[in-house]
């Protein structure tokens, strides 16, 4: 065995233990891709049911202010109406 041959066996096993070291790294790599994914998935199922959820909220909203506003208009049309009876009545005792 010459010097050069046993200078590339030492380095073989230093250069298999290189490679494990690399490809675990690219295994964790992998490994760390797929759970940002499938967290990046699950964040935008989250974001898209929370849009939905937001629209529901303004619709109600929407549906609310149109209630409170036809209760101020009924509210004044009985507001007038009692007004008049009252106007009414004072005509009739004075």
């Amino acid at each position: 065995m010459s010097t050069a041959a046993a200078v590339q066996d030492a380095d073989l096993p230093l250069a298999a233990d290189d490679f494990s070291a690399l490809e675990q790294r690219v295994l964790r790599a992998v490994e760390s891709l797929k759970a940002e994914r499938a967290a990046r998935t699950a964040a935008e199922q989250r974001i898209s049911a929370l849009e939905f959820k937001v629209q529901q909220l303004i619709q109600q909203n929407d549906n609310s202010a149109a209630q409170v506003e036809a209760l101020e208009q009924e509210r004044e049309a009985v507001r007038g109406r009692i007004e008049r009876l009252l106007k009414q009545l004072d005509e009739v005792a004075g």
